[in-house]
């Protein structure tokens, strides 16, 4: 598979041709992405059929749009039958696509459906990165009204955490910033407190972003629905945060997933607050969305709204966020809704 392959090694791929032709298809992978080998118009046509079936490492299965053509939603099917999710959103002046590391998640999180079907693998580097160029591949002719026409920015949010498949996570954010020529800035992960790979990734040459979902300020509420946090807990989570802050220089985002009487408390935004002021952090509030094995509801707008006031009046920085793709599950929280459902033939 064309993505599979690492791109100094694409000599593998191209047979008896020319060594320059390994160059052409590099480029044609990682610089102008193309949905088809057809539209590699350089390569000989033999080299193009040859390629055909090996240029991308899933099929399409699903493509679905919401909020006016402004959201999509792709559920790719690997070849051995995992379920991948990516969400491409626009904006005025970005295009963010939100991308899947794992198939699935083992650390069911309690409001989380990706992690409430459980797990099936870690995805591999090429998996990745070939989410990425289907989007860029498909934004060439698809058009968003009023956003650019490439990814311009990467969040590791979809399905899976990141952390917990470290180095492929890591291998895909080397070929999006050598390959692709992404910004190690535009790319965010984000992961619920996985402390050893937090601590790796300050160690990283990149200033890629870094996103902990937090959930709770105290480590009883946030084990009864993290569980993860029994392993790592709060203190320790805070602390590879400030080594992160510390190495980079860039403010971490704190993600707080708001749901209904049970972390929108005035009480937990008055925890909250200091830890995000010593972290210098930035909190994005979050309504939940709803998920089919979870009780969970979302809070109403006014609560969310009073809880963002408290951290306000503590000297927090915070964000009430937009919900996008709801009603394709293509949501924060919502993705393997619609993977879980077996293929129908």
């Amino acid at each position: 598979m064309a993505y599979l392959t690492d791109p100094r090694d694409l000599g593998s791929l191209i047979g008896e041709e020319p060594t320059y032709r390994a160059d052409q298809l590099h480029d044609w992978l990682y610089k102008t992405p193309v949905l088809t080998t057809a539209e590699m118009t350089n390569l000989p046509p033999a080299l193009r059929d040859s390629l055909a079936d090996r240029l991308w490492p899933f099929a399409v299965e699903a493509e679905q749009s919401a909020d006016g053509g402004k959201t999509r939603k792709w559920l790719f099917r690997a070849h051995d039958g995992m379920a991948i999710e990516a969400v491409l959103m626009g904006y005025h002046n970005r295009t963010t696509l939100c991308i899947s590391s794992q198939a699935g998640c083992a650390l069911g999180c309690t409001f989380c459906a990706t992690g409430q079907f459980g797990f099936d693998r870690h995805l591999e580097a090429g998996e990745i990165v070939a989410q990425v160029q289907y989007a860029n591949a498909w934004l060439r002719s698809n058009p968003m009204d009023g956003s650019p026409r490439r990814v311009t920015n990467i969040v590791f949010m979809g399905m899976g955490e990141p952390l917990a498949n470290y180095d492929r996570v890591r291998e895909s954010i080397r070929r999006m910033i050598e390959h692709i020529g992404m910004g190690a800035r535009s790319i965010t992960v984000s992961t619920v407190g996985m402390v050893p790979g937090m601590r790796r990734l300050a160690d990283e040459p990149w200033q890629v972003g870094l996103a902990v979902s937090l959930h709770a300020a105290d480590d009883e509420l946030r084990s009864s629905i993290l569980p993860i946090n029994k392993r790592y807990p709060l203190a320790e989570v805070e602390a590879a945060a400030a080594r992160y802050f510390e190495a980079k220089g860039r403010r971490v985002s704190i993600e707080w997933t708001m749901l209904a009487g049970v972390n929108d408390t005035i009480d937990q935004a008055e925890k909250l607050a200091p830890i995000a002021r010593r972290l210098r952090a930035h909190v994005n509030l979050i309504a939940m969305n709803p998920t089919p094995l979870s009780l969970d509801q979302p809070s109403k707008r006014a609560v969310i709204e009073q809880f963002a006031e408290t951290l306000e009046d503590l000297g927090v920085n915070v964000t009430i966020r937009n919900t996008r793709g709801q009603e394709i599950d293509a949501a924060c929280g919502q993705l393997r809704v619609r993977a879980a459902t077996p293929t129908q033939s």
